[in-house]
């Protein structure tokens, strides 16, 4: 496929929907919510990006995607999403990936590194070598809970900030020895919330989840140097 000249990346939220095209300086964002639809979503976008030029999107989505598809209905948002199609709501190209995975990608520097998204759950990532792969370590298990339990905002709550910071540190650093990152890139909201950070971590941006969108259609250049998702790098394998 030809390197699009123009990307519009949607970072899709449990409060907002964030948009930004290439060569725009400044986002531009509408309420999602409980009742937003992913059809609702794409009239969304294409109302607050109509003076926008793009030949194709990429898309964060809170949730398990497969085959550029979301596999589940997001628990935050309405109905509608699984399956949904959306090249053919916007009329081009469109990659559709996690969007733990695409705030990981543009956090990347690279080597191995592991992504955690302190918010409302918690999402998590690694790329290797540019290899960007999509991972559901909030739901292992943690003190007859799960590790989402403790570090999401309910977890905070429950908690308070004292208990839940040393709760974020245990399950880090059980993460870092099951998983030996280089490199270990926390995101997410409650992470201003941190009076400081665990050892072996530094601090993403949310915007880094642009960076990502726009970096999904970047061309393969060196293996230690290109992006890509896993599921793509294994279907060149088989062609090879």
């Amino acid at each position: 496929m030809k390197k699009p000249a123009n990307v519009l990346v949607v970072d899709v939220g449990g409060t907002h929907v964030k948009v930004l095209a290439t060569g725009q300086k400044q986002p531009r964002e509408f309420p999602s919510g409980p009742k937003l639809s992913a059809s609702q979503m794409v009239g969304g976008i294409k109302k607050v990006s109509k003076d926008w030029r793009y030949d194709a999107v990429s898309i964060g989505y809170p949730g398990v995607v497969i085959n550029n598809r979301p596999l589940a209905e997001p628990w935050n948002l309405g109905p509608g999403w699984r399956g949904f199609n959306f090249e053919a709501k916007f009329k081009c190209p469109v990659k559709v990936v996690n969007d733990a995975a695409m705030q990981a990608l543009g956090s990347y520097k690279g080597g191995k590194m592991l992504f955690l998204g302190l918010g409302t759950g918690l999402g998590s990532a690694m790329v290797v070598d540019g290899i960007v792969e999509p991972m559901e370590l909030g739901h292992l298990p943690y003190r007859r809970r799960t590790f989402e339990d403790y570090l999401g905002v309910a977890g905070r709550k429950r908690l308070g900030q004292k208990k839940w910071e040393q709760a974020v540190r245990d399950v880090i650093a059980r993460l870092i020895a099951a998983l030996e990152p280089e490199d270990v890139v926390l995101g997410g909201g409650n992470v201003n919330n941190l009076t400081r950070l665990p050892p072996g971590c530094r601090a993403g941006d949310n915007a880094n989840a642009f960076v990502g969108g726009f970096r999904l259609w970047q061309r393969p250049r060196r293996r230690r140097n290109s992006f890509a998702s896993a599921s793509t790098r294994f279907k060149r394998r088989r062609k090879i």
